[in-house]
């Protein structure tokens, strides 16, 4: 009889779409994508899709609103097909969590009391927490004895230096926990394992990583330890992103309760939905679609955009008391030459300078020989680091989570 192989599950829910990714664990526990896919459009158009590690594709199918209508029931869509795909369940299933508040600073085993404290860190993150943990309730509560993994995307900044993580208010409210987090950490942690093999000479430096998509922020690493970030409390600072404002005079906020009206749950609209490119061009929050418009207000929208990329890059720099290297990643870092240009055209005062030919394909070394920064194109994996972290939980807690 042959032996069903061992593999790892990662999920990653939004608000209306669930990712997967399927690894197979080779010897010497070496991970393999053997596929991934997604149900998106839940609640409104749901569809199936799922491709082979080699392209080719598995599912491909419309699924009835009523079997999808909310996360929880398309998780139990995106179960029935793996059932039917796989030979057997998964020995663990990772999920990415984005805030694990002052408790968590490390990948955990998540049982009932562990998920009713993640439940408690919603308001932190409102686009994207309650969406998290919606999978990992459905399968405690379908598959209790599976080990589930919940991964932070706070974890890798926590540690931080105490002057870093403080905003200048009351001591007692550092104690409760309101202090800067940092996010994105499973990208950054994950870049920070590429640079020993693909940029040796920076790896042990001062670099900084640019994760540019629909969210966006930057990390000072040095010797591969995150030192600070542009995201702070919640995922609501630093640069602008599609749709949330980045930087933000609280003021502001404060002048929209009294000569607006909004209330906090207008607000939270306000400022997770209406804001950032979408705002200041009034036409996408799609970079893709504002580069390709000849609209003014589409220019204006993607000039702020790198003039704050540069801006936060000398702010970093500070931190790290000097640069050696910087990489681009996520959607727009990966697949934006243009923006890269024009963030190395306003940083060219430290000494930055693009090769136009290493840019245009994507490099990964797309710095000019006389630059005096190294600049790097490096994809990122964020399923393969909540993979490597939930197989790390499994070989060291066994099956079911305990130590």
């Amino acid at each position: 009889m042959t032996a069903v192989a061992e593999t790892i599950l990662v999920l990653n829910a939004g608000s209306s779409s669930i990712k997967f990714e399927l690894f197979d664990v080779a010897p010497g526990d070496r991970l393999a994508s053997r596929f991934s896919g997604q149900i998106e459009g839940i609640g409104v158009r749901p569809h199936l899709y799922a491709r082979q590690a080699g392209g080719e594709t598995l599912v491909d199918r419309t699924v009835a609103l009523e079997e999808a209508a909310d996360v929880e029931r398309a998780m139990g869509v995106v179960e029935a097909w793996l059932a039917e795909t796989l030979d057997g369940p998964p020995a663990a299933v990772g999920h990415r969590v984005v805030h694990g508040g002052p408790v968590h600073a490390a990948p955990t085993a998540v049982d009932e009391r562990v998920l009713a404290t993640l439940e408690t860190f919603v308001p932190l993150a409102p686009l994207h927490q309650a969406n998290n943990l919606a999978p990992i309730r459905s399968l405690l509560r379908r598959r209790p004895g599976l080990l589930q993994v919940a991964c932070f995307d706070t974890a890798f900044h926590r540690g931080h230096g105490e002057l870093a993580d403080r905003f200048a208010i009351p001591e007692a409210l550092w104690e409760e926990g309101i202090r800067r987090y940092g996010f994105h950490g499973l990208s950054y942690e994950y870049i920070a394992s590429r640079l020993p093999e693909l940029a040796p000479e920076i790896a042990r430096g001062r670099v900084i990583v640019a994760h540019l998509g629909s969210g966006c922020s930057m990390c000072a690493l040095r010797e591969g330890r995150s030192v600070e970030s542009t995201m702070g409390f919640t995922a609501l600072d630093g640069l602008p992103m599609g749709t949330r404002p980045g930087q933000l005079d609280a003021g502001v906020v404060l002048h929209l309760m009294r000569a607006k009206g909004m209330d906090a749950t207008a607000l939270e609209r306000f400022l997770y939905h209406e804001c950032g490119l979408k705002g200041l061009s009034g036409l996408s929050n799609d970079v893709r679609v504002l580069l390709a418009s000849e609209d003014p207000r589409a220019k204006r929208a993607l000039d702020f955009f790198t003039y704050k990329i540069a801006q936060m890059t000398g702010w970093l720099a500070a931190a790290l008391e000097g640069l050696d290297g910087f990489v681009f990643t996520a959607g727009i870092g990966e697949n934006a030459p243009t923006i890269r240009e024009a963030v190395a055209h306003r940083l060219a005062w430290l000494g930055m300078s693009l090769d136009p030919r290493a840019n245009a394909v994507h490099g990964p070394l797309i710095s000019a020989p006389a630059s005096r920064i190294r600049v790097y194109v490096i994809p990122t994996d964020e399923e393969l680091m909540i993979a490597r972290h939930t197989l790390a939980i499994l070989r060291r807690c066994g099956p079911e989570g305990a130590a």
